[in-house]
This record gives C-alpha cells, structure tokens and sequence, in this order.
C-alpha cells in the first residue's frame, strides 16, 4: 500500500480511516480537543498534498503521519504552553457521581492533572515531543527518530531526560501538594 501512495489518490482514504483514530489520540494529549480535532484532520490534508514526496523505503506511513502531525503540533508550541501552565493553575475538579472505580480513577487522574501539566511544561520542547509520541503515540525509538528526523541515540537522550525531569519534578511529596 505505501509504494502506491503516491501514484493513487484514492488509497488515502484507506489511509486516512486507518490511521485517523491514532493520530487524533496523539494530538489530543497535547492539546485541547478542537484543536486536536483540527490538526488531526490537517495531517491528513498536508499528507494528501505531499502523497508525492512520500518515499515508501524511508519508512512507514504510519510514522510519515507521526511527523507531519508532530510539526503541525510545533506551530502551535506557544498555545500548547500556554494550555499547559493554565492547567497547572487549575484546581481539581469535582467528584462525579458514578461507578466506584471509574470515579475513584476519575478523582485521582484529575487531582495530578495540574502537576503532570506544570511538569510537561518544564520540558523542553524536543523532550516533551519525544515523551508525548512515544506515551501518546505509542511510538517505538525507531519510529520517534523517523517521525522527528532525528537519530534514535537522541530519542534515547531525550526520552531519558524527560523521564529525569519528571522524576525529579513529580516527587511523591510535590504529588501530596
């Protein structure tokens, strides 16, 4: 299916309802919901436009997507800091009544939400991009360095002090707060 990409305009919407899902996933944890809904779908239209430069022996589609959406996420670098700090200000939201467990999870996921977006904002652009494709993406190293045109070494590198960071930063004691 990837050799034929370029040459056959109708494979992509194979293409699209394949990997549409995983990549709205992506962009979502990183950003809010329109916007993910928004770059998700301009993926697909950048993809579309530059099927012609998609070069099969350099990688797989799914990993072309990857990078495509991950550099519609850069130009919205300064808006996804910003969502991240107000989400560090905010307070945890109220119980919601339902099933034990899901509101017990509930609770606990929306109480660390302002640490975890306090904490991811202290990334570096290029560690949070790493984290959140690998996290998110569920991208292996290979797959982050093709996505990011960057060596699987600095994968590694990068993954590795995002993973200090947040260790250092989301401390038992800094999650009791």
């Amino acid at each position: 299916m990837a050799a034929r990409l370029p040459q056959d305009p109708e494979l992509f919407t194979e293409v699209h309802d394949r990997y549409f899902a995983a990549i709205y996933r992506y962009v979502a944890g990183r950003l809010d919901a329109q916007t993910a809904e928004d770059i998700a779908a301009e993926t697909f239209l950048v993809a579309f436009d530059r099927r012609a430069t998609f070069d099969a022996e350099r990688g797989e589609v799914r990993v072309w997507l990857f990078g495509i959406a991950t550099n519609l996420v850069a130009r919205h670098r300064r808006r996804e800091a910003r969502h991240y700090r107000a989400l560090a200000r905010v307070s945890a939201a109220p119980v919601v009544e339902g099933h034990e467990s899901r509101v017990v999870a509930s609770v606990a996921a929306r109480r660390l939400l302002p640490q975890l977006a306090n904490a991811l904002s202290r990334l570096s652009a290029g560690e949070r991009d790493v984290l959140l494709l690998v996290a998110l993406g569920q991208l292996g190293y290979e797959e982050v360095a093709a996505a990011l045109g960057i060596s699987s070494g600095t994968v590694g590198s990068r993954l590795n002090r995002a993973r200090k960071k947040l260790n250092l930063i989301l401390t038992p004691e800094a999650l009791d707060e």
